[in-house]
């Protein structure tokens, strides 16, 4: 898989804080209620190796907000070549289908940053993993997470690895439009809870959109071998996976996302079938 080389990119749809210092924390310093639902929801994606840095020695911090990105990632033939473009094209491609999915929908912008950030939500680091603030409505990662995924987790390197994950932090932007994620509420963890179900059907989402990447105009026909690697991803974040090889026992009880081959399940249910409304996990 990769983008057709004149497919013209929008770097507005990103904001590149990479190399800026957050300030003081937002909401006293924690996370705060909203915050801690958005942790529930992704921390198991951390491997907890402490803050990150930049992507490729990027300096951006003297440059204003998505400068870099916007001389650098101007078509497909520049998300072939750098890794910061080929995130911007993904999320272009993934804001271009689902308008014709969710009525209304409205553009979310992602966040690159270093290390830590203040977001709507509160305070973050990357050892959150990537993310999506339901207050701001934004998602934010750290570009090095891509690398973690796949020396520390054990996944996949390809492009659709990584395409995966930005796909199912929009799912929780469709979710949140759709008033989906209203329903988590305090059940956050169990194999049957709310949380568990909401990760899921944004890995089913993830999926749906796989399904039609090429027809959004960036992206060129998906292969087997991409879906192997975006299957890689999934299963390298289930909570099974991670606890066994952190904790070295499996708790169901705790589980905030979900186990590995529910992971893989949910993305082919959406992958395959190519229409959301299959990807209902309630």
């Amino acid at each position: 898989m990769r983008f057709r080389p004149k497919a013209r990119l929008d770097p507005t749809q990103v904001e590149d804080r990479r190399g800026r210092m957050p300030g003081v924390a937002l909401g006293g310093g924690g996370l705060g209620v909203v915050g801690l639902v958005v942790y529930l929801l992704v921390a198991l994606l951390s491997n907890g190796s402490g803050p990150l840095a930049g992507l490729d020695g990027s300096t951006v911090a003297q440059q204003p907000p998505g400068q870099v990105l916007g001389e650098e990632c101007q078509t497909g033939q520049d998300a072939n070549q750098r890794e910061d473009c080929r995130i911007v094209g993904y999320v272009n491609s993934i804001q271009r289908y689902w308008p014709k999915h969710v009525k209304g929908y409205t553009i979310s912008r992602t966040v690159f940053y270093s290390g830590s950030v203040d977001t709507g939500c509160g305070y973050a680091t990357s050892d959150v993993g990537p993310f999506y603030c339901p207050v701001d409505k934004k998602v934010y990662i750290d570009l090095d997470f891509f690398d973690e995924l796949s020396s520390r987790l054990g996944a996949s390197s390809g492009p659709l690895a990584q395409a995966y994950v930005l796909a199912h932090e929009y799912g929780h932007h469709v979710q949140d439009l759709l008033g989906i994620l209203d329903r988590i509420g305090n059940d956050r963890q169990g194999p049957e809870s709310a949380a568990v179900k909401s990760e899921l059907q944004a890995d089913c989402f993830a999926g749906a959109w796989a399904h039609d990447a090429a027809q959004t105009g960036y992206l060129t026909k998906i292969t087997p071998a991409d879906v192997r690697d975006a299957l890689s991803a999934a299963a390298a974040v289930g909570d099974d996976r991670i606890q066994a090889s952190t904790r070295g026992q499996v708790d169901p009880e705790t589980w905030t996302h979900g186990s590995s081959e529910q992971r893989e399940r949910w993305f082919l249910v959406g992958y395959e079938g190519g229409e959301p409304e299959r990807c209902d996990t309630w």
